[in-house]
């Protein structure tokens, strides 16, 4: 039987209307999806921008459900979820993000670097440090790193916190020497903690490796010395912090003073305090003197020079001192220490360190701040003295 034209000439224009008809029903269900995904995204900014992150979140997530392949909408999602403290939302989120084999390897690593942020809001500094660890060779490289540098300090792995900081200054980040020379001085007190001294002077040797002319390791030498009893190579130590960081000399300037006097150097020690005290004068040093030179007609001279060059409420209480020790003064005992007690207690606010990044005072002085973990914040002189 043949086959009859007629058919297929029917048959042409039904099979393209059929076609026609099942592109339209597939053209107008995308555009669907593609308008519902922005409009669910552009009202969760807004809300957003209206501070109203409850509704934001509930908006974000229909968008997401819209369109799960919207990279940017799961990060937004996530993110809103951290600033909220919902930490394991935030997680859930950028996990989900890492276990999808279609994801490209620049989003791989943005959701690896969110995902690390979300441990360490949590508190979860182990899986935080894996998470960081994973990025290197990434584009987040560099950030790696120094959050990993922060995660160090915060753990008091001081030699992780070294290697960390070298790789740093290697990549041409920054200079980490001063930070560098701190954590090994860091490594040294815990080495003198568990009595290992010979591990203490190597962290020490590194430390002045780092950083020649930082103060810290200095000042730590000194004190190893003084508590071993060898005044001589405490006062070397401090000499050459007095050379180099005269300000910091500050901090050790009544433990130079005693060491001197024990290992029989206080006539070089003097001059050289006398030279420093006539560049920058401080009670720290006026103090020091007082121990080279305790004639008390000589102290006094000097206490109310300083007082008037420099009238702080601490001179004014050490003159009132030395004036009831010699007994030169014009008013009773009792008028007298009421005056030292209430000087005392108006200077003692001006007897702090204060940072300088964060303001943060104490009466002990930090190398790094305890409010803002700053390195070398505080300077070396008291609130009275600046």
């Amino acid at each position: 039987m043949g086959f009859d034209l007629q058919w297929l000439l029917l048959g042409l224009p039904l099979a393209f209307a059929l076609g026609w008809l099942g592109s339209r029903l597939d053209m107008r269900q995308w555009q669907r999806e593609q308008h519902g995904a922005p409009k669910a995204y552009f009202k969760g900014l807004n809300l957003l921008l209206n501070e109203q992150q409850d509704k934001a979140i509930d908006a974000f997530i229909e968008a997401v459900q819209h369109d799960p392949d919207t990279f940017d909408l799961h990060f937004a999602l996530g993110n809103l979820f951290r600033r909220r403290g919902e930490y394991e939302r935030a997680v859930r989120v950028h996990e989900h993000l890492l276990n999808r084999a279609d994801l490209p390897r620049a989003e791989r690593d943005r959701a690896q670097h969110a995902l690390a942020q979300d441990f360490v809001k949590a508190g979860l500094f182990d899986r935080a440090e894996q998470a960081y660890q994973a990025l290197d060779g990434s584009a987040f490289d560099t950030e790696a790193r120094l959050a990993l540098l922060t995660l160090h300090e915060r753990s008091r792995d001081w030699r992780a916190a070294v290697d960390i900081a070298q790789k740093l200054e290697r990549t041409g980040t920054g200079s980490f020497s001063a930070r560098i020379a701190h954590y090994w001085c860091e490594i040294a007190l815990e080495a003198d903690t568990r009595n290992l001294p010979a591990e203490g002077d190597e962290a020490l040797a590194q430390a002045r490796a780092a950083s020649p002319t930082a103060a810290r390791p200095l000042v730590l030498t000194g004190q190893r010395a003084r508590a071993r009893g060898e005044h001589a190579l405490a006062v070397q130590a401090w000499g050459e912090l007095m050379s180099t960081q005269p300000a910091a000399f500050n901090l050790v300037a009544r433990d130079h003073a005693a060491s001197a006097i024990a290992c029989g150097q206080e006539k070089s020690a003097l001059e050289r305090v006398r030279e420093l005290y006539r560049r920058s004068p401080t009670m720290d040093l006026l103090a020091a003197l007082s121990l080279l030179d305790p004639d008390p007609q000589a102290l006094r001279q000097r206490t109310l020079a300083h007082l008037q060059e420099q009238p702080s409420l601490s001179a004014a209480q050490e003159l009132l001192k030395q004036t009831t020790a010699s007994g030169a003064t014009a008013l009773d005992g009792d008028e007298t220490q009421g005056l030292r007690d209430a000087i005392g207690r108006a200077a003692k606010p001006l007897q702090r360190y204060r940072c300088a990044a964060c303001g943060f005072e104490a009466q002990h002085y930090f190398w790094q701040c305890p409010g803002c973990l700053s390195w070398d914040s505080y300077p070396p002189q008291r609130l009275e003295d600046l």
